[in-house]
């Protein structure tokens, strides 16, 4: 069930974002493309998917990264979230919209 939830993640950030999966794993910095791999990270991580897992799936989809890159990601969306509205918004479409 976490691996249905982690591709529904990933199918509405590319969505959201307007990029490709292949954008999503890329190793690309661009400012969009990190903060959907980031809110990925942190909707996984909200959902209770450990870090291992959220590693393993990642992988899954071709994206090889490390623990602390995952922490690191859920750690900016978690600070954004105090600060930024907008973030608050997207996250709770996101989870509205995820199936399981």
């Amino acid at each position: 069930m976490k691996r249905e939830i982690f591709y529904q993640y990933v199918d509405k950030l590319c969505e959201l974002f307007s990029i490709t999966r292949d954008d999503l794993v890329s190793t690309n910095k661009r400012g969009d493309l990190s903060d959907a791999r980031h809110l990925l990270y942190y909707l996984c991580s909200e959902r209770q998917i450990s870090v291992s897992n959220i590693l393993k799936y990642l992988s899954e989809i071709g994206i090889k990264t490390s623990h602390s890159t995952v922490i690191y990601g859920i750690k900016m969306v978690t600070e954004k979230v105090k600060s930024d509205k907008d973030y608050v918004q997207v996250i709770n479409k996101i989870e509205k919209t995820t199936q399981l």
